[in-house]
């Protein structure tokens, strides 16, 4: 498993980089101190798992870090560990593309649950921030779909979409052209009845396919 943890302040990360050492053995964990260098990481690491990311930093805005991470890998989830405790943040974190919400005020134990469940493909969202008068709901998860319809080579598109490739990557894999890619991917969306790519890789590892 690979993890990255993007903080500006230094005793966050080293923070988080211990616990993860100790908690999740043999894992390969990056860091980087601000959006920019964090997303540079990404592009270079492509078979990353998740990533942390704090919403405050100096330079880049976290909600517009979080839509470029979207874009440049919508299948890679990325949790927000951020000081606010403010369920508007939260739901507008989801919204962008957050697929977990963890207060620095949290234990060890919800920051670990969250990896754990959104490595799953689930959302997680803090019983802390759905003490509201209006609880926050991430975006569903697709329920289970029926991967039987889908052909060989759509297989092999979702099997690379998990891995967080582009459609220019999973094409040279494939040796086949990008607009096939983009062909494949319309029938892989289809038949799992999702609208975006993010939503068919958590289906497919709901369903432990990928």
């Amino acid at each position: 498993m690979k993890l990255m943890i993007i903080d500006d302040h230094a005793l966050v990360r080293q923070g988080v980089l211990a616990l993860l050492e100790r908690e999740v053995p043999g894992a390969e964990l990056l860091q980087a101190c601000d959006s920019a260098e964090g997303l540079r990481l990404a592009a270079r690491h492509g078979d990353l798992d998740a990533v942390f990311l704090d919403l405050s930093m100096p330079g880049m805005d976290g909600m517009d870090a979080l839509r470029e991470f979207r874009r440049a890998r919508p299948a890679l989830p990325v949790i927000v560990l951020t000081a606010a405790d403010d369920p508007a943040l939260a739901r507008q974190a989801f919204a962008v593309g957050a697929l977990g919400y963890v207060p620095k005020s949290a234990s060890a134990d919800t920051l670990l649950m969250a990896l754990s469940l959104v490595m799953r493909g689930e959302a997680f969202v803090p019983s802390l921030m759905q003490r509201t008068a209006h609880p926050i709901v991430a975006g569903p998860v697709p329920p289970p779909a029926s991967f039987s319809d889908l052909t060989e080579r759509q297989s092999e598109v979702l099997r690379y979409l998990g891995e967080g490739l582009s459609n220019k990557a999973i094409a040279h894999r494939m040796g086949i052209t990008e607009k096939t890619i983009k062909a494949h991917m319309t029938g892989v969306l289809r038949a799992l009845d999702v609208s975006d790519r993010q939503q068919a890789v958590q289906s497919a590892r709901a369903a432990g396919i990928i």
